[in-house]
């Protein structure tokens, strides 16, 4: 029988940060208050990293948007974790936040894309990647890099190894070009078998509003929540809880090349622009699950 949903305790939305960095241990601990959860505010090598001289100034413009000390905190993380981020892309928006945050106690499987993939996109993005790397080995020396291409590509980490597997803005992807529900379960069922019994999947994604069929999902590039939950569900997951951090009420998730109308793509280039900037990046899901303590093989 399937599980009836009741809503999830909801985090309140964190006020839109500016982007002076330095504020990002208030930030944290300000959103602990708030909440009442584990504070990740005491956590100084967290805030140390998202403060980062060494990130990208590209990527730290986008926190306001994207709220990675807060996202973080809700997805539980820790320094001495064993931590799967799945499809990190070409530049490593989030690898570049925690690789120096596990570097020290624990460890960061990147589960990239096909290096031998027939897009000529994966595999020049996989190489980008790798090359960041190898640039700065005082911060990435540590990373495993591992490759995800479900259904074929699944074995991102040892088995049962991982304590967090963390997933942003990919989960469209599988679903896109005729992958499916089937390409979205196997890619479930990849990064639960590499949780431990216990761990937690974190995942943000573009959010279609409730009530919008389900074909909209093929080429706008956004998901519907219960769609999410549902699919996870049937790889075995159960739904923790889902949180508003990354909601943005201004997108309306109907724009004419979807979501990559939005910044930062902004495919439109000048037509609109500022229009599109005023809304800003896209609503987004954030969700958490757990593999349950007792695990199930995946359905």
């Amino acid at each position: 029988m399937k599980q009836q949903h009741t809503t999830p305790p909801q985090l309140r939305p964190a006020p839109r940060p500016s982007t002076r960095r330095g504020r990002t241990s208030a930030l944290l601990l300000a959103m602990s208050l708030v909440t009442g959860a584990p504070s990740v505010a005491a956590d100084d090598e967290l805030a140390a990293a998202i403060a980062s001289p060494a990130r990208t100034p590209a990527f730290a413009a986008r926190d306001p948007w994207r709220h990675p000390a807060e996202t973080l905190e809700f997805f539980e993380l820790a320094p001495d974790q064993h931590v799967v981020e799945i499809w990190p892309g070409a530049g490593g928006w989030y690898t570049e936040i925690l690789a120096p945050y596990l570097r020290s106690h624990g460890r960061l499987y990147a589960a990239q894309f096909n290096a031998d993939s027939p897009a000529q996109f994966f595999r020049q993005s996989r190489a980008r990647f790798e090359a960041a790397l190898a640039a700065a080995p005082e911060r990435y020396d540590r990373v495993v890099l591992t490759t995800f291409d479900p259904p074929d590509h699944v074995e991102i980490a040892p088995a049962g190894s991982a304590d967090r597997v963390l997933t942003f803005r990919n989960v469209h992807n599988w679903y896109m070009r005729g992958g499916g529900d089937a390409r979205v379960i196997a890619a479930f069922e990849g990064m639960y078998r590499a949780l431990k019994p216990g761990g937690l999947l974190g995942v943000v994604d573009h959010r279609l509003p409730e009530g919008r069929p389900l074909s909209d999902q093929e080429a706008s590039g956004y998901l519907r929540q219960d769609y999410v939950i549902d699919m996870a569900e049937r790889a075995g997951f159960e739904w923790v809880a889902s949180s508003e951090i990354n909601a943005n009420p201004r997108d309306t998730a109907d724009h004419p090349e979807g979501v990559w109308t939005l910044p930062p793509t902004l495919r439109l280039g000048e037509t609109d622009r500022a229009h599109y900037q005023a809304i800003g990046e896209s609503d987004r899901m954030t969700l958490k699950f757990r593999k349950p303590a007792a695990a199930r093989a995946p359905s």
